[in-house]
């Protein structure tokens, strides 16, 4: 399964889609220019155990290292995730 971003200017999502259906997504919303704001991470129950909220963090964390943006992660995964992942951090706002 590929891991797709959407982006409209204020808000997006790093998701995971399948005949329409989307099995795992990270929604985020921009805080200026140079800030993102992670709200919401969602795993179907079909998937968890995988990775794939990681996988998912990782894509976001490698698109805000070549736009030279900070993150605020609000969701509780993400947060967890980067206070287990010192090589995600250097993103932090």
């Amino acid at each position: 399964m590929e891991i797709q971003h959407q982006f409209d200017g204020k808000r997006g999502a790093f998701f995971i889609e399948e005949d329409a259906k989307r099995f795992a997504e990270m929604v985020y919303v921009m805080a200026g220019e140079s800030k993102l704001i992670i709200e919401h991470t969602e795993v179907d129950p079909s998937l968890q155990g995988q990775g794939i909220g990681e996988k998912l963090l990782e894509e976001l964390v490698e698109y805000v290292r070549k736009k030279n943006i900070r993150v605020i992660p609000l969701c509780p995964f993400a947060k967890a995730t980067f206070r287990k992942r010192e090589d995600l951090r250097e993103v932090l706002s």
